[in-house]
């Protein structure tokens, strides 16, 4: 049985407003203090932080995704609204800015405890957190339409 339009909204709606919430966690309180976990302990922390992340955003990011790809693979008309496919947009900008730009500082931090590496992070971090909230809003706006039909 495939699940109705609107459940796979409410499922994307619910991963997104998940990772959004996780998202200005990190950019407020998570990555602005890197600066202060000591030099001699930091990669073993940065290590830590991102196995223990993934076990948390990994399963959110591809059920995100999944349900994603999930409407216009079946076809389904809201899928091919200006609406949706900015939703796809904003999901395709987070991949590339994760895997492009955040993925990499990540990977350089495990290795060494570097300043101008964490100001980069939460610099451009600011990708991902405008884009999550953007797309979220723009979800609420598509779930909320599809109740009246």
């Amino acid at each position: 049985m495939i699940p109705s339009t609107e459940a796979i909204l409410l499922i994307q709606f619910t991963a997104t407003a998940l990772m959004t919430g996780i998202i200005w966690f990190v950019q407020i309180v998570h990555y602005p203090l890197f600066g202060r976990i000591p030099s001699d302990g930091f990669t073993l922390y940065e290590q830590a932080h991102t196995t223990r992340t993934g076990l948390v955003v990994a399963p959110l990011m591809l059920l995100e995704l999944a349900s994603a790809a999930a409407l216009p693979l079946l076809g389904v008309p809201v899928a091919f609204t200006y609406t949706y496919l900015a939703t796809l947009g904003f999901l395709a900008l987070i991949w590339a800015s994760t895997f492009l730009i955040q993925v990499p500082l990540h990977g350089l931090l495990e290795k060494r405890h570097d300043e101008a590496a964490i100001r980069r992070l939460v610099a451009t971090n600011w990708i991902r957190t405008l884009l999550w909230s953007f797309r979220l809003g723009l979800l609420a706006y598509l779930l909320l339409s599809s109740q009246g039909h």
